[in-house]
């Protein structure tokens, strides 16, 4: 079997003519002169199976239909074990139908043209057909490498295709014929972004979900300001991602607020930013949600870092993420002992320093419901139950963690089927050494 041609291996597409009589053949060699493609010729099929075993990237078979021993459509479906990414055409003196539907329904081909045929047709023809070849050969490299992620990130799946099922995106405008075929390309890849965030925040164990609670804010925040589809999902990215230049820092460091820190432990964590856009910069989907973290440590008034920019010159969606990145810091490090009023006054003696004046009530009227559905109920009791003893509808009270510290729900998520079959799952591969809390009405 044919190996998936590589791209630059594309740039010159291969024909294969099959025809018993060598002046036709000339005749086809003649018309493709001029293009940028190497044309191969066989004067009987089992001449043209040589060829195919020995020329592995050939992208077109044309063949005649009548021709000794070997008819058109019995030569197209024996190339089809030896080559089965190329397009094959049928040529026809005869507009024999069953032929043609022979050749389609036994040799897959792509289309049959009459003999004698006119040379414009028979060209464009062909070009379509290597058009094609090229479009199926990409999409086969492509899904090789969405196999290769798969495999390295298999105990990840489930819980990303839950998480991915939970974000309500819009559904984006059509797409053309080579973006639908890489359309599940893309969801793994949004998949890698959501178990990279994870992954980060297993480092410090005191900042769980510290990520995905800054995304949530910011992504309510920019559908407020009435922020399109796409600008949104850099937001999420920018925002699940915006600490991913710490993973280099020392421990300690991390512990440190910055004016702890000495002069050259504060140059070092002053390039965390910077090497945050970096690690994702050569990623091109990625490069708009670098740049907003880039600047998420900007100030309004240009006193931040790594750059100076001030006001309208930093990225909306960093003013966004450093507003709800700085209420998630203070909610952790309060222990819940700062209610959400006081810190309101303390950001607003911050407004036009460090924050968006603008940007602070519209964050504070996102945060505040999202904290209030995470905070304890006082209404309702808190049980501890297996998976197998949940219910659609409960409500869980607790992050829940498998046994080796992978979050699987956040605290406040209504439990539905496929979240309870998540949690029954990990609890069979990687056992937690508690129940699930849930929250239960009085």
């Amino acid at each position: 079997m044919s190996e998936t041609p590589t791209p630059s291996s594309l740039e010159k597409g291969n024909i294969l003519f099959v025809d018993d009589e060598e002046n036709i053949l000339r005749s086809l060699q003649r018309l493709f002169m001029d293009e940028e493609v190497e044309v191969f010729t066989a004067s009987s099929g089992a001449q043209g199976l040589e060829i195919l075993a020995r020329e592995t990237e050939v992208g077109v078979i044309v063949s005649d239909q009548r021709m000794p021993e070997m008819t058109g459509v019995d030569f197209l479906e024996k190339s089809k074990a030896i080559s089965p990414q190329s397009i094959r055409i049928l040529l026809t003196g005869y507009a024999d139908v069953n032929a043609a539907i022979d050749a389609i329904n036994r040799g897959g081909a792509f289309r049959y043209l009459n003999k004698p045929w006119n040379d414009d047709e028979l060209v464009q023809a062909v070009k379509g057909a290597l058009q094609m070849y090229r479009l199926l050969s990409e999409n086969k490299r492509l899904g090789g490498i969405v196999k290769k992620q798969n495999a390295e990130l298999k105990k990840w799946n489930t819980e990303l295709e839950i998480m991915v099922q939970e974000q309500t995106m819009e559904l984006k405008k059509s797409y053309d014929t080579l973006r639908a075929i890489n359309s599940r390309l893309r969801v793994n890849f949004k998949n890698t972004i959501v178990a990279f965030s994870g992954l980060m925040e297993l480092r410090d164990k005191r900042m769980r979900t510290h990520s995905r609670n800054v995304a949530e804010v910011s992504v309510n925040v920019a559908k407020q300001l009435g922020m399109e589809s796409e600008e949104r999902e850099t937001v999420m990215v920018a925002a699940l991602l915006h600490d991913i230049g710490k993973i280099g820092i020392p421990d300690l460091m991390r512990t440190r607020e910055a004016e702890q820190m000495n002069f050259a432990e504060r140059e070092e964590y002053l390039q965390h930013p910077v090497r945050g856009q970096a690690a994702i910069d050569r990623i091109e989907e990625l490069r708009e949600a670098g740049r907003i973290i880039r600047s998420h440590h900007e100030n309004y008034d240009g006193s931040g870092f790594p750059d100076g920019l001030k006001k309208a010159d930093i990225p909306l969606g960093a003013r966004i993420i450093a507003l709800a990145d700085h209420i998630d810091k203070k909610v952790h490090k309060a222990m819940g002992a700062i209610g959400l009023e006081a810190m309101r006054k303390e950001v607003d003696l911050l407004k036009g320093t460090l924050f968006d004046p603008k940007l602070v009530p519209v964050v504070f009227e996102q945060a505040e419901p999202f904290y209030k559905k995470i905070r304890p109920r006082t209404d309702h009791i808190e049980i501890e139950l297996l998976p197998n003893d949940l219910q659609e509808g409960m409500e869980a009270s607790r992050d829940v963690y498998s046994g080796t510290g992978i979050l699987l729900l956040t605290k406040g998520t209504v439990l539905a089927r496929p979240s309870i079959l998540l949690l029954k799952r990990y609890y069979e591969l990687d056992p937690a050494k508690q129940g699930v809390f849930v929250s239960v009405k009085e």
